[in-house]
Formats: C-alpha cells, structure tokens, sequence
C-alpha cells in the first residue's frame, strides 16, 4: 500500500465527496447494535485520521495505524486541531495490518475505505484477520467493509473521471480497472494530473491500486480460523442485508 505514501497531500481533496460524519455514525450505531459498551477502538488503515479524530469527538479512545508516513503526519496534524481532552484519546502509530502488534486490547477493531479488500492474497487477508483478532477482547467486534464479490461481477467497474479543485490545486483522475478472474482481484489504473492554480505548474501522477473482491463464505472461513465469528453482514451505511445495489458491504464480526 505504498502508493498512499506519494498522494496524502490530496487524498482528502480526493475523498472530499465522502461523508465520513455519515460513516463516523453508521459505525457508532453498529457498535450500538452488537456490543454498546466498547468504548476503545483500534482502528487499521486510519489514513489522515479523520474517522479516528471524530470517532474521539464521540468520546470513544481510538489508537490508529497506517503504513504511510505522509498520512500519519496528516492525521497528527488534524489531532492537534481537537480539544486537549479529546487530543489525548487519539494516538497514530505507523503499522502494517498484517503484522502490527500492539500490547492493550481493544473493545473494537475497525478498518474502513476497503483496507481488507487491498489484502489481495489469501495469506495477506488472513493476516488481517489474526492482527484483528489478536488486538480484540472477548466478545470484541471487527468492523470492516470490502468490495463485494457477487455485485463486482453483475456491474463490471468501468473507466471513470473525477476532476476535483480547492483554492491552490485543479485535479482530474482517471481511473482505468482491469478485472482478473482467477484472483479475484481488480487492478486500479489511475493517472493523477495536479495542477497548480498560482504557477499552472504541472504534475502527473501515475500508480495501481489492487483490490480483492470478496464473498461471505471465504471471509467466515478466514475469520473462523482466528475465533472471530461472522454476526450480520450489511449493505454499506444501512442495516439491510447485502443486495446487488451496492460494491460495499460492511461485515461485523465476534471474538469468541
């Protein structure tokens, strides 16, 4: 996942369309649901923190993890921004969900934006699985959320243009898929074309993203293997069932 590494400065600019105080309450009210008393969450793949800072604002403690040092450095920065009482139930530490250990337990694992999804071999995920399950108190939850397999195949991902801007910077992506059937795995082809609005300097940014699809009978097979037991899968941001009208479902899963 060292791609994050070379585009943290516009990864929010990129994903300002996504509603993460939405998100923020979609998870709360999932830990409502399936354990409401947890209050510590580690969360895998935090990016530039802002679920961690809100899910803070929410009086939750949250210890936050990612590979990329650019992101860290953003998510410290936006910590910085919240109250000294909420400041101090935050902290980000650079680690692989694969192999990261941490010596506290938690109430609750949550790794949001596909992050198990971009664990595209069956060893890479099952390690995900062991980091969650390892970092969980009985009866501790994982949420995560993941392209689903069976509506990646009814409508195949296609080429598609999003052309963004703010004060300093014009954006235009494309993103280019390529879709392997033997592995269940999807290449992302983007090429990012940043444009300073001051200098009209400009950069391109070429770089792959691999994303897994996955289905519910290999991620109970995965999470039994590490004591986690699948409780309600859900279309991503409700409480219904997975359909065929969404990619993204989100899945809860028990400690034993």
């Amino acid at each position: 996942m060292s791609v994050f590494a070379r585009y943290a400065r516009y990864y929010d600019l990129l994903n300002r369309d996504k509603d993460y105080s939405a998100e923020v309450d979609y998870v709360r009210r999932l830990i409502d649901i399936h354990a409401p008393r947890s209050r510590s969450i580690l969360e895998l793949g935090c990016g530039t923190g802002l679920h961690a800072c809100m899910l803070a604002e929410h009086g939750y403690v949250v210890h936050g993890i990612d590979m990329s040092a650019d992101m860290l450095e953003a998510a410290r920065r936006r910590c910085s921004a919240l109250s000294a009482e909420r400041a101090g139930a935050v902290e980000f530490e650079s680690g692989d969900v694969r192999t990261y250990r941490h010596a506290s337990s938690f109430d609750v694992v949550a790794s949001l934006f596909h992050v198990f999804s971009y664990q595209t071999a069956n060893s890479d995920l099952s390690a995900a699985f062991r980091t969650a399950a390892a970092h969980l108190r009985p009866g501790g939850l994982l949420i995560c959320d993941f392209w689903y397999g069976p509506v990646v195949l009814k409508d195949r991902p296609e080429t598609r243009v999003k052309r963004l801007h703010d004060d300093e910077i014009d954006i235009v992506r494309i993103a280019e898929p390529t879709l392997h059937h033997a592995t269940n795995v999807v290449d992302v082809n983007y090429e990012i074309r940043i444009v300073e609005r001051k200098t009209s300097n400009a950069q391109t940014i070429t770089e792959q993203h691999r994303l897994r699809y996955l289905f519910l009978p290999e991620l109970e097979l995965h999470a039994d293997q590490n004591e986690l037991r699948l409780v309600q899968a859900y279309r991503w941001m409700t409480e219904q069932p997975p359909d065929e009208s969404s990619w993204s479902v989100a899945a809860v899963f028990k400690k034993q």
